[in-house]
This record gives C-alpha cells, sequence and structure tokens, in this order.
C-alpha cells in the first residue's frame, strides 16, 4: 500500500505579485535605439530641477511602494545607460540620474496567469538546521502577460515528519539582468547576476537572448556532484522563441551569478530533458524524449552535448497510452535510480508514475508502478490546462520522497511518499 501523504499548502498565481525589470530599448527598436536612447537621456537633463523633480515625485508616488529598493533599482539602470552614453556624471544631479534609470525599467506581474511545474534540490545553506530538517530551494515556472513563462523560485524546509515551511516572500520580487552590451540582444551563453540585496525567493529569471523571447519553461533542478567531488546546482530547461524550442542549461554554485547555456546535439531539439545527479559508468548521462512518445537514456561525454540515445521505456498501462516522461532528473537509492514518470492518458489527462533503473546501468529497468502515485483529484483537476499533474523533480530527505507538484497549470502542491512503500508497489 502507497504510503502518500498530501501537505495542506498551494501556492497560485497571484497578479500583485510585481517585479522592476530593466527596458531595454535596444532590443525593440529596429536599429533607432541610440538615437532614443539620447533623446530620451537629453530630455531630462534639459529639465529644469523642480520638474526633474516633480516628475521623480510623481514616479516614486506611483511605484516606491510596490517595489524594494526603487531608487537604487533607478541608479543601476542609470549607470547602465550612462556606460552606453559616456555620460560625464559630474554636473548631473541624483534626482535626474535616477529619473534617467525609471525611463529604461517597466513593471512586471510575472505570476499573473499561472504557478506551475516545480522542482525541488537541497539549498545550498544548511546551517542551523535540526536533525531530521532539510533546507530546500524550489524552481517554479510563472506564466505572465502574454503567456510569457519566467523562473522564480522558493525557499524553505521540510522534515521528517511529512512537514513543510516554506521562508515568505519578500513583498517586492527583483530580475536577474546581464552586465552586458545595452544595445543588442545577447545571443548564446550567457551571465545574469541575482541583485546583491535580494533573497533567492524575491528572485526571478527572465527570458534573455532571442531563443529564449517567449519563454523559459520547467526547470528540472540537480544538485550535481563532479568527479572531483565539487557540487555544482544544474537546471535544464527549454528555451521557447514562439516557434521553436531549444533545450538549455542553468549553471551556478551560488547562485548570485547564473550561467544560461543553450545545449547542442540531436537530443537538445527535444522538451523535458532529466540529468543524471552524477556521471555512471564515466559518462554524463540524460533521460529525455525525443519522439515525444518514449522514454530514452542518453548519454554524453559533455554535459551541454546530447545526441540520439537509447529507448528506455514506451507506454504499457491505460494511463500512459498516449505518452510518456520524465519528472524529473532521477534520484539516487541503494536500490537504484528512482525515476517519477508523467504519463498521459485518455482525454488527455496526465498522471504521475515512478521506475526503478539499475544503479550501474540505468538502460535496465527493475521495476515500473502500474498505477499512477498520483493524478487530478475532483476538487483539483480545473485550472489553466484541466486534469493536469506535473512535476520537474522531486526530493528525497531520509526514507521519504517530497514532491511539489503542479495542478492543471494553475498552482502548485506538495506531497510526501515513503519510498519504502513507493517501491513496493512497483
Amino acid at each position: 500500500m502507497l504510503d502518500l501523504v498530501h501537505d495542506a499548502l498551494r501556492l497560485h498565481a497571484d497578479p500583485s505579485r510585481v517585479v522592476v525589470r530593466p527596458f531595454h530599448i535596444a532590443w525593440q527598436s529596429n536599429g533607432q535605439a541610440p538615437s532614443r536612447t539620447e533623446r530620451l537621456v537629453r530630455e531630462v537633463l534639459e529639465m529644469s530641477p523642480g520638474e526633474a523633480r516633480r516628475q521623480l515625485q510623481s514616479v516614486l508616488k506611483d511605484f516606491e511602494a510596490r517595489h524594494w529598493q526603487t531608487r537604487r533599482v533607478f541608479m543601476s539602470r542609470y549607470d547602465d545607460i550612462a556606460r552606453l552614453l559616456s555620460l560625464d556624471d559630474a554636473n548631473i544631479s541624483d534626482e535626474k540620474r535616477q529619473l534617467i534609470g525609471a525611463y529604461f525599467c517597466h513593471e512586471y506581474s510575472y505570476a499573473a496567469a499561472a504557478l506551475m511545474n516545480p522542482s525541488a534540490v537541497p539549498h545550498f545553506d544548511q546551517s542551523g538546521m535540526p536533525d531530521g530538517s532539510l533546507r530546500i530551494l524550489m524552481s517554479l515556472r510563472a506564466v505572465g502577460e502574454g503567456h510569457i513563462s519566467s523562473v522564480a523560485f522558493r525557499e524553505g524546509i521540510i522534515t521528517d515528519d511529512n512537514e513543510l515551511y516554506l521562508a515568505p516572500e519578500p513583498p517586492f520580487a527583483t530580475a536577474v539582468d546581464t552586465h552586458g552590451d545595452e544595445t543588442t540582444i545577447p545571443e548564446g551563453p550567457v551571465t545574469v547576476h541575482r541583485h546583491r540585496d535580494s533573497t533567492l525567493s524575491g528572485t526571478v529569471i527572465f527570458p534573455i537572448t532571442r531563443a529564449q523571447s517567449n519563454g523559459l519553461e520547467d526547470m528540472r533542478l540537480v544538485q550535481f556532484t563532479h568527479d572531483d567531488g565539487s557540487v555544482e546546482w544544474l537546471g535544464t530547461y527549454t528555451a521557447y522563441n514562439g516557434s521553436q524550442i531549444q533545450s538549455e542549461l542553468l549553471r551556478t554554485r551560488d547562485f548570485r551569478s547564473l550561467d544560461l547555456v543553450p545545449m547542442t546535439g540531436s537530443a537538445a531539439r527535444n522538451k523535458g530533458m532529466g540529468l543524471f545527479p552524477r556521471k555512471v559508468g564515466g559518462k554524463y548521462m540524460m533521460i529525455g524524449r525525443q519522439d515525444g512518445e518514449n522514454l530514452f537514456l542518453i548519454q554524453s561525454d559533455t554535459i551541454t552535448h546530447w545526441d540520439e540515445g537509447e529507448l528506455l521505456l514506451r507506454p504499457e498501462y491505460p494511463w500512459e497510452l498516449v505518452q510518456i516522461g520524465n519528472c524529473g532528473p532521477p534520484i539516487e537509492l541503494d536500490e537504484g535510480w528512482l525515476l517519477l514518470t508523467h504519463g498521459v492518458g485518455a482525454m488527455r489527462k496526465y498522471s504521475i508514475g515512478a521506475v526503478l533503473l539499475d544503479k550501474d546501468d540505468p538502460s535496465q529497468v527493475i521495476g515500473r508502478t502500474t498505477r499512477p502515485i498520483l493524478a487530478a483529484a475532483n476538487e483539483d483537476r480545473e485550472g489553466y490546462v484541466p486534469n493536469v499533474v506535473y512535476s520537474c523533480g522531486a526530493l528525497r530527505h531520509g526514507d521519504r520522497l517530497f514532491i511539489p507538484y503542479g495542478v492543471a497549470d494553475s498552482s502548485v502542491a506538495f506531497a510526501f511518499v515513503s519510498i519504502g512503500s513507493l517501491l513496493g508497489v512497483m
């Protein structure tokens, strides 16, 4: 019998969660950006001190209470523009600098439409944790205006008594940004930086490159241990530009600077790649769905290049006959690699199951659940996309599995399951 406990907490979309984002005129201006930027700055510099003060006070009246460190954000944006235009700040007042910065920012409601598809990993800071407790870090897919997806984070603590405590969200969120060229949209690998004073629970990663322009979707975080024993947090996700998808990799060791790296190879054209948390047999390994229907095991000598893999699992049971995929990176147990899966059945109803792979040879399937371990219940079937439960990554804590999961592409729920009971139903 499956020992599954649902937590009462539920996270929902919230249009009041807004963030101040840099407004990069050059990225939207079809070659007219320099003159447009110069014109805006010139207009502010030509204002009288009194007019500049009135305009800044009007902006602050509208937005200062809605955002954290608003004046500092404006000053940071001014610094970006000043570098672009080689401004001589000596005779520019702080009020005019802040006002210039305000013209190059905008407000965005990043989770107005949906909040879904979380993944969980151990937090990089475990200081002060009592026995039986683990500090965790979750990524979530937040969907805002224009159905643009971004990556949000939440920190919390889980206990061995099936308890979840989320750290409070700060009243204001901040967006990561590049420290680069203001005049062109970044391409290829890009490094983004978290604001020096913001918490992770108040940080959002928005699309940066052209390949990401319509969204960053379904990050699968994993705490990866390299051969030398060093630890890096990696996250596979889908970059979408409105017509094409591309698998990319987030890389960070401190969650202060984060590299967003496009992956190469024929397998990287697909969604939903889940990375093993260490090498197996000297190879990096990934679970993917290269044909949109079945699960494949992919091996590589390079963590950012992935070619075709070998067929691992086909749909077999009624609740997964349409297609199967992974629900996050494999989790290492003494018994083997535990892989959560999602299956799509009749009426495109999504359910979550599990398989156990051999520890030394993950191409060998040891066990598989014949029935879902999680499915949409009557009270949570409705939402942005009905009849869906979906996770991008569970977390082992002692003898239990912590499973955060999306419900109907609209909210996020949480469950704990005994690993022993889960293995027992395979």
